[in-house]
């Protein structure tokens, strides 16, 4: 990511302006000079000392959007924590005297003065005169002006052990201009925000827009995950934005819909790319030690190119990590996840089965004519679903083997990759006949 904005003097440099994203493509014998693309595949040379290689950022649940919020603790406590006396050194905690409420502990003068923030109608206040949707939006008033307080807020006291997340973002490289994105166009709306087709300096783009700041703070993880993940059939995240208001953009590249494919296509889709590519981005995550935990066919775009891509990295998580079942997909889970929390790539690769068969039936929903609340029951006894008419016996007989009660017994994506080539060879050979079928699995 450029650091700085370079016009270049040659015709071999490469102009670039600062926040662009550049693909090191080559060194040179001259350490201070990079061979470099930019993002529509221009070739030139660049000066190292102007761009910054992006780091992952691995603080995960350290993260924090609130460093200086401080959670349950005393008035005595607060003061300690702001010894010794600096003007304009704060933290916000919640309040002891009233339960829902919040303080906001100020150190002025030499001594500690705290202000009750009063949540009422959704709303937080210290003077009832000046509202604020959160409480970033509150400590970002009071950081412009002190606005009645004894004193403008000038430095936050970091709770122990944690980050803020937009100085964590900018050090690794990862943090974009909010000035530079444009937002176009919605194309999808959920629990916790929308989808929007945006342009990023005149790329297209997606961004996830997280408006309120308890949920952005959850989805930290996510953006913290998509930083250590580079891979040709995972969802490329661009950039993240941090407002000070609250707010959270995931900027990612853009995937395009398709409405329709041929059949030809859907069997390459699940033979060549999309078991093969699934696959290989399956293995990636295996290889790096990461669980995605919800592998399912919505969360598999497809590319203007026709390129299949793993997305939504909501619940993915380091392998060592545990997870709250309640919010798991019960009909794409493995039975020992679901029932023991235990999360592996086996437990992906059971996934994984009923992602191909969800493609191999057009988008039938896993399960058929099944209440939801029999199928674990059903499965814990070795019930496998039948397969979609037309697939072919082979790969019926891969979903069988995901399928396995003993995660010890799965495939891995390895040999799940392989088997798919080999059937993909006599596939091909048998060349099937073009069907248009609707693919909304891909939407």
């Amino acid at each position: 990511v450029a650091k700085y904005n370079f016009q270049g003097s040659t015709e071999q440099d490469l102009p670039f302006c600062k926040g662009d994203l550049l693909t090191i493509i080559g060194v040179t014998k001259d350490p201070n000079w990079y061979k470099a693309k930019n993002s529509v595949g221009r070739e030139g040379m660049i000066p190292a000392n102007y761009v910054q290689k992006r780091e992952g950022v691995k603080s995960g649940g350290k993260l924090s959007l609130m460093p200086w919020f401080h959670g349950k603790i005393t008035r005595e406590q607060a003061e300690r924590l702001l010894y010794p006396p600096e003007t304009g050194l704060f933290l916000v905690r919640e309040s002891t005297n009233y339960p829902g409420d919040y303080t906001l502990c100020v150190s002025c003068d030499g001594k500690v003065e705290h202000y009750r923030i009063i949540y009422h109608d959704g709303k937080l206040s210290i003077d009832e005169e000046e509202y604020f949707d959160n409480l970033m939006q509150l400590v970002e008033h009071y950081t412009k002006d002190a606005d009645g307080l004894c004193t403008r807020l000038i430095k936050p006291k970091l709770m122990e052990g944690t980050v803020a997340a937009q100085d964590e973002f900018s050090r690794s490289g990862w943090a974009m201009n909010r000035k530079d994105l444009k937002l176009i166009q919605t194309i999808g709306k959920g629990e916790f925000g929308d989808v929007m087709v945006g342009d990023y300096r005149g790329t297209k783009v997606a961004v996830k827009c997280i408006k309120h700041d308890a949920t952005a703070q959850a989805f930290l993880a996510e953006a913290s995950v998509m930083t250590q993940l580079r891979h040709t059939n995972l969802v490329q995240l661009l950039g993240v934005i941090v407002e000070e208001r609250g707010s959270l953009f995931i900027v990612t590249e853009y995937m395009a819909k398709v409405s329709a494919v041929s059949l030809n296509f859907a069997v390459k889709m699940c033979l060549c790319p999309c078991g093969s590519y699934v696959c290989e981005a399956m293995e990636y995550l295996e290889a790096n030690n990461f669980v995605h935990r919800d592998l399912a066919a919505r969360n598999v775009l497809v590319s203007d190119d026709n390129i299949a891509k793993v997305s939504d990295f909501g619940l993915t998580k380091e392998a060592s990590s545990t997870q709250d079942t309640a919010k798991l997909p019960v009909k794409w889970t493995s039975p020992e996840a679901l029932r023991e929390k235990k999360f592996s790539t086996k437990s992906d690769v059971w996934s994984y089965g009923v992602l191909l068969w969800e493609i191999y039936s057009f988008g039938r929903v896993p399960y058929p004519r099944i209440p939801l609340k029999e199928v674990v029951p059903r499965v814990e006894k070795g019930y496998k679903m039948e397969a979609p008419d037309g697939c072919p016996a082979a790969v019926y007989d891969l979903m069988k083997q995901c399928w396995t009660l003993d995660p010890a017994g799965r495939p891995s994506f390895r040999l799940l990759r392989e088997k798919l080539q080999h059937i993909r060879l006599i596939a091909e050979e048998t060349s099937p006949s073009r069907i248009l079928i609707p693919v909304s699995i891909f939407k």
